[in-house]
């Protein structure tokens, strides 16, 4: 939906099952329908599209009428898509994705042709007079990267690469077109000043002039799992000119790490994705850890666990608190509110992003996945609220 100063504001439809089209679409008719009815029913609605590798090649297949048929029923049923999350390659639901969500990552022609292709889509799609993003990963995964320098390069020439595709479709089609790199814990850049230190290096190498299709996807559940401080965050990509190309807002688990707490985080861990933790020690060092059952191990290998603070990769509802001794991060989700308030120009494509409905404890269900969508859309927009943007 479109709120105030022309801000856009969509959940992000990976929260649903859908590998090919056939999927994805009946998802949009059994949930995002559902869920305009209850948050939105007489306004154009948004829908933050996900598309997997599969149901991108099926809906932009010449041979078909998928792409022909979801822009009447985009019509039909007012709503329209503004983003797609072009993280996620392949499968995301229902087999063990941890580390390969990050595959292919920016070092494999894939990834460009996925991405090209995504905006191929996107600017069939968007309406008049509206910008359209993707968001992508953070070049690769830090395990995966065994050369910094050769392979740094060819990241760097493979997003050049997308960046000339993007430019040409904007000088093509007049719209504002942008590609947001989304840091992540353990990502190849993850924290603020990793990723200033990316586009330093891209720019170095490649010139300024992607500076309007090249930015930054901030998750406010990742760089608050980094511990930093959103006002500095956003002042620094600020000061170097980097585009904020999209928000996710986005709640982590946080938790001192007592013995009962570790007992009921166990309850967090899953096989399907990846956990990554951080931890804040009393001295304010900050240790990382794979995942959940690696940051686990260590606390329970019989070692004192003195941490002040852990923060875990888990996306949990905007809506709720996860209870028990258990805290969120909900506060950097405000103080990103108030920076927009400040000023509505830092971005305006906004993502609710809580993709984790299937591996969530039974006590965190608020009962189905659409009811969970219309509270977080609820606790969302009174935020938003607050701060004069709706």
């Amino acid at each position: 939906m479109e709120l105030n100063e022309g801000i856009h504001l969509a959940y992000c439809t990976n929260i649903h099952r859908g590998e090919g089209w056939d999927e994805t679409f009946k998802a949009l008719e059994d949930y995002t329908l559902r869920v305009r009815a209850k948050v939105c029913p007489d306004l154009p609605y948004a829908i933050g599209l996900r598309l997997g590798h599969l149901a991108a090649l099926e809906l932009n297949d010449s041979t078909t009428d998928n792409l022909k048929n979801f822009q009447d029923w985009l019509v039909t049923n007012n709503c329209y898509v503004f983003t797609i999350n072009g993280f996620p390659y392949g499968q995301f639901h229902g087999a063990r994705v941890k580390e390969q969500v990050y595959r292919p990552d920016w070092t494999d022609q894939r990834r460009v042709e996925y991405t090209n292709l995504l905006f191929d889509i996107l600017v069939k799609l968007l309406p008049p007079g509206t910008a359209g993003s993707v968001s992508t990963l953070p070049g690769s995964f830090k395990e995966f990267i065994s050369d910094d320098g050769v392979q740094g390069d060819l990241i760097i020439n493979n997003i050049a690469q997308c960046g000339d595709h993007i430019s040409r479709l904007a000088e093509e089609t007049g719209m504002d077109l942008h590609l947001g790199f989304e840091p992540e814990p353990l990502g190849w850049f993850e924290t603020t000043a990793e990723t200033v230190d990316f586009f330093d290096r891209f720019r170095s190498s490649k010139g300024s002039g992607y500076d309007s299709v090249l930015g930054v996807n901030y998750d406010t559940c990742h760089l608050a799992i980094e511990f930093e401080s959103a006002v500095d965050a956003f002042a620094a990509l600020r000061e170097k000119n980097i585009r904020i190309s999209k928000l996710h807002l986005s709640s982590a688990l946080r938790l001192s790490p007592s013995p009962q707490n570790l007992k009921t985080l166990k309850g967090f861990e899953d096989d399907v994705y990846l956990h990554q933790v951080v931890a804040k020690a009393k001295d304010g060092s900050l240790e990382r850890y794979r995942d959940l059952p690696d940051a686990l191990e260590y606390a329970m290998s019989g070692t004192e666990c003195d941490d002040e603070e852990w923060r875990v990769h888990f996306h949990i509802p905007l809506h709720s608190s996860p209870g028990s001794q258990f805290n969120d991060t909900r506060d950097h989700i405000d103080d990103v509110l108030s920076l927009l308030r400040d000023d509505p120009s830092l971005c305006q494509h906004l993502e609710m992003e809580t993709y984790t409905w299937e591996v969530l404890p039974d006590e965190m269900q608020s009962g189905d996945v659409v009811e969970q969508l219309v509270k977080e859309y609820q606790w969302t927009l009174d935020g938003l609220g607050r701060v004069g943007l709706v």
